[in-house]
C-alpha cells in the first residue's frame, strides 16, 4: 500500500491532519479522508488541510485571480471527507505548518495570503499565535429554530455566513450550556440545504469588561460532530452576541471555548466590516501512515 507523509496540529484542541502536495497529485476519496480522520481506525482529527500551491487546481487559480500573492491554498475536508469553504483555526495552523516547515518565510508585521474556497485570507503572525482576517460577513435573514439534547425547548438560532454558514443559539446559563449533550446533530428548522455549524453561546456575568465582550461556547461542527474549538463558529457567536446586545456593543470580544481562548475583532474597511481571529496554532507530531 502507499504511505502518506502527514502533520498533527491545532488550534485551541481543534486538531487536523496536514499533507503536503507540492505538485498537486494527491487525491484522496471522502472514505480515505474519513479513514485518517478516524479516532480510532486512524489518525484521529476534526478535519483534514492538504497543502497544495494555488496554481495545481481550479480553486486556487480562482484565489490567485482574486489576489496573485496567494501561492498557497489550503483545500479543507471536513473529518467525514466533505469538502468544507473555510475553517478559522485549520487557516492558522495552516500558516504554522507553512513557516515552521520554511515553505514561507513570515516575519512580523508581514502578511501571508492564503487561498481557500470562502476567498483570500490575510494572515500575520501576533502575541498569541496568527492573526487571520476573516473578510466580511453577512447574517442571514431565514429564522431558525434548534433542537438538541439537553434543552427543554427549541430555541430561535441566528443566521450568520462567515464564508461558511453557522446558526448562533443565546442560552440563559453556564448550567444549560454544561448540560447540552452534543453526541448527535441538533436539529433546524428549516434545515439548511448545504448544513450549518451550530453554535450555543453564554454571556459573561458581567458580558463587557474594559471594553472587552466576554463570551463561553461550545459548537457542533456539521461533517465533525461536537469539537474543542471552532474559528469561523467563534466569529459568528461573536457578531451574533454583538447583534443581539445593540447599540454600544463592543467590537473586541473574548470567546472561551472548551479548547482555550481566542479572540475576535471586528474593523471598517473601505469594502466593509472585516472580521480578525486570533489564537494560537501548533504542530504536535509528524508521521506515516498506509493509505
Amino acid at each position: 500500500m502507499p504511505k502518506l507523509q502527514f502533520t498533527k496540529g491545532h488550534g485551541t484542541g481543534n486538531d487536523f491532519v496536514l499533507v503536503f502536495d507540492g505538485d498537486g497529485t494527491l487525491e484522496l476519496s471522502e472514505s480515505q479522508v474519513a479513514k485518517l480522520c478516524d479516532r480510532h481506525f486512524g489518525v484521529g482529527a476534526d478535519g483534514f488541510i492538504r497543502v497544495v500551491p494555488s496554481a495545481k487546481l481550479s480553486e486556487g487559480r480562482a484565489a490567485l485571480a482574486e489576489d496573485p500573492a496567494a501561492e498557497w491554498f489550503m483545500d479543507y475536508r471536513n473529518a467525514d471527507g466533505s469538502v468544507a469553504e473555510m475553517c478559522g483555526n485549520g487557516v492558522r495552523v495552516f500558516a504554522r505548518y507553512l513557516t515552521e516547515k520554511g515553505i514561507v518565510d513570515l516575519s512580523d508585521g508581514q502578511v501571508m495570503h492564503v487561498g481557500t474556497r470562502a476567498g483570500v485570507k490575510d494572515i500575520q503572525r501576533n502575541k498569541a499565535g496568527f492573526v487571520v482576517d476573516m473578510g466580511r460577513w453577512r447574517p442571514e435573514a431565514t429564522e431558525y429554530l434548534v433542537s438538541s439534547h439537553g434543552l427543554k425547548i427549541a430555541r430561535p438560532g441566528q443566521g450568520i455566513n462567515v464564508g461558511n454558514p453557522h446558526v448562533v443559539v443565546a442560552l440563559a446559563s453556564e448550567d444549560e450550556l454544561e448540560k447540552l449533550e452534543l453526541h448527535t446533530a441538533p436539529e433546524l428548522t428549516p434545515d439548511p440545504d448545504l448544513g450549518a455549524n451550530v453554535e450555543f453561546v453564554v454571556p459573561f456575568d458581567p458580558m463587557i469588561t474594559n471594553g472587552v465582550g466576554k463570551i463561553k461556547m461550545r459548537v457542533y461542527e456539521r461533517g465533525v460532530g461536537e469539537t474543542l474549538s471552532c474559528g469561523t463558529g467563534i466569529v459568528a457567536a461573536a457578531l451574533a452576541t454583538r447583534l443581539w446586545a445593540g447599540e454600544g456593543a463592543p467590537n473586541h470580544w473574548s470567546v472561551e471555548v472548551p479548547g482555550g481562548t481566542l479572540g475576535v475583532r471586528m474593523f471598517p474597511t473601505e469594502e466593509g466590516e472585516h472580521i480578525g481571529l486570533s489564537g494560537p496554532a501548533e504542530l504536535t507530531f509528524d508521521g506515516e501512515v498506509e493509505i
